[in-house]
C-alpha cells in the first residue's frame, strides 16, 4: 500500500514538475529576456554606434532542414568491457535507425516525437542486459541548441521492489524482469515543432526608444529588420534618415543602430530586440544614450604681419622638448644604482677620514720620539760632566793609594785568614 501510494505520488511530482517547465518555457518565448545593458554618453552633433550583435541570429538559407534536429539514445553498461552502446537515433523528417539487431521491434520512439516533444524511450520484454546508464541527447544544429536527459535503469525479478525515484542527479527506474518500461525525455519546447514552412517569417529584430520618464510599454518603435530583406522604419522623415540598420544585418549577425548628428532630444533608453521564434529566441540589449555638451574646435589664432618683410617671411625655428622617460623594465635598477653610489661616497670619505687620522698620529709620535732623543743625550752629556768633576785630584789619588796599601799591609799581618774587604775597612779608619 505505502509502495502505491509513493509511486502515485512521484507521477504527480514528475507531471507537475514537466507541466511547470512547459509553461516556464511557453512564459519566457513570449517575452523578451534582458541579456545586457550599456551606458553611451557621446558629444552633441557625433555619430554614435549601439552596438547589438548575435552570432544565433545569422541568416542562413540551409533547406536541410530534416538534419538540423536530431536525438539519439545512448546507453553505458559498467558490467560489459565496451561500455558506451549507441541506442537509436533520429532526425526530424526521418526514419528511426537502430544500431543492435537485438533491439529490432522491442526498443523505439514515437512517431510524432518531433510534434509534440516528447522523446521517451520504449523498452519491450526488458531483460538483464538492458541495465544501464541512458543517456537523451537532444540536437538542434541550426538552433545551436543541445541538451541531454539521464535515465538509470536496473533490472529486479521481485515484484515488490519494483520502485522510481530520484538520486539526487538523474531518474532511477527499477523495473519487473520481461515488463516494458518508457524512460522519460520530455522536451516541449516550441523549438521542436515545425510549425511554419517560410523561416524568413520567423526571424525579425526592431528597435524600439524611451524617451526620459516614459515607460517601455509606451516606447517608440524605430526600425524594424525582417530576414527576407524587408525593412520598416518608423517617425518622422529626419529621423529615419539619421537612424537606421545595415542590410546585411542577417548575413553577418551584426544589428547595430546608428544615429547620425546626436541631438539632445535623441537621448533615452534605446533597446534591440531580437526575436527568433523557430529557434525559440527572444533577448533584449537596452542602451542608456546621453548627450553631452558639443565640442569647440577652436581655430589657431595668427600672428600679426611683421612690418620687415624679410624677418616675416623667415620660419621660425622649431622648439623640441626632449624628454626622456625611462624604461619601465630598469624601475628598479635605478634607485639600486643611487643607493649603491651613495654608499661608495660614504666609503671613500671614511676611509680619508681614516688616512689623515693614522698620519696625525704618526707625526705626533714622532715629535714625541725626537724631543726624547734629544732629552738623553742632554743628560749624558750632564753626567759625563758631573762625573768629570767629582774626579779627585792625582795627587789625593796617589795618597789615598798608599794608605790603601799599608791598611792592607797591617790587615794581612793581624788576621792572615780572613777574607777582607778594604772599603769596610778603610771607612773604620776614616771614623
Amino acid at each position: 500500500m505505502k509502495t502505491i501510494i509513493f509511486q502515485a505520488l512521484l507521477v504527480i511530482h514528475i507531471s507537475f514538475i514537466c507541466f511547470f517547465t512547459a509553461a516556464r518555457g511557453q512564459s519566457d518565448s513570449s517575452s523578451s529576456v534582458v541579456v545586457a545593458a550599456y551606458n553611451v554618453s557621446a558629444p552633441a552633433g557625433s555619430s554614435v554606434t549601439l552596438q547589438c550583435v548575435s552570432g544565433r541570429m545569422v541568416w542562413t538559407r540551409d533547406r536541410l532542414r530534416d538534419r538540423q534536429r536530431v536525438v539519439h539514445w545512448d546507453v553505458y553498461r559498467a558490467h560489459m568491457d565496451y561500455g558506451m552502446e549507441r541506442v537509436l537515433d533520429m532526425y526530424s523528417a526521418g526514419e528511426q535507425r537502430i544500431y543492435n539487431s537485438y533491439n529490432l521491434d522491442r526498443v523505439g520512439l514515437s512517431r510524432k516525437a518531433f510534434r509534440d516533444g516528447n522523446f521517451s524511450l520504449v523498452i519491450k520484454d526488458v531483460t538483464m542486459n538492458d541495465r544501464g546508464l541512458y543517456s537523451c541527447n537532444l540536437h538542434h544544429l541550426y538552433c545551436h541548441l543541445y541538451e541531454t536527459v539521464r535515465v538509470q535503469l536496473n533490472v529486479t525479478k521481485s515484484r515488490r521492489k519494483e520502485q522510481r525515484y530520484w538520486d539526487g542527479h538523474k531518474a532511477v527506474y527499477v523495473v519487473l524482469l520481461g515488463s516494458t518500461v518508457v524512460l522519460p525525455c520530455v522536451n516541449r519546447r516550441n523549438i521542436w515543432t515545425d510549425w511554419s514552412n517560410e523561416e524568413e517569417d520567423q526571424q525579425v529584430v526592431h528597435w524600439d526608444r524611451q524617451s526620459p520618464g516614459i515607460h517601455h510599454d509606451r516606447a517608440d518603435r524605430l526600425v524594424d529588420l525582417y530576414a527576407s530583406g524587408e525593412q520598416r522604419s518608423y517617425g518622422p522623415s529626419f529621423l529615419r534618415k539619421k537612424m537606421n540598420i545595415s542590410q546585411q544585418a542577417f548575413a553577418d549577425g551584426d544589428f547595430s543602430l546608428t544615429i547620425s548628428d546626436l541631438q539632445a532630444t535623441d537621448q533615452g533608453m534605446y533597446s534591440c530586440h531580437l526575436h527568433h521564434h523557430y529557434c525559440g529566441l527572444h533577448e533584449r540589449r537596452q542602451f542608456q544614450v546621453t548627450v553631452d555638451a558639443p565640442l569647440i574646435h577652436t581655430k589657431p589664432e595668427k600672428a600679426l604681419p611683421s612690418a620687415d618683410k624679410d624677418e616675416g617671411n623667415k620660419a621660425d625655428p622649431p622648439r623640441v622638448i626632449n624628454v626622456v622617460l625611462p624604461d619601465q623594465r630598469h624601475h628598479f635598477l635605478m634607485p639600486l644604482g643611487f643607493v649603491l653610489t651613495a654608499f661608495l661616497l660614504l666609503a671613500f670619505i671614511v676611509l680619508l677620514i681614516i688616512l689623515i687620522t693614522r698620519r696625525r698620529r704618526t707625526m705626533e709620535l714622532y715629535s714625541v720620539a725626537s724631543m726624547r732623543s734629544n732629552r738623553s743625550r742632554s743628560s749624558s752629556d750632564e753626567f759625563e760632566m758631573e762625573v768629570s768633576g767629582a774626579t779627585p785630584p792625582i795627587r789625593e789619588q796617589e795618597d789615598l793609594f798608599d794608605f790603601k796599601n799599608n791598611l792592607l799591609k797591617e790587615v794581612n799581618i793581624n788576621t792572615p785568614c780572613k777574607v777582607i774587604d778594604l772599603d769596610k775597612e778603610m771607612q773604620k779608619c776614616c771614623k
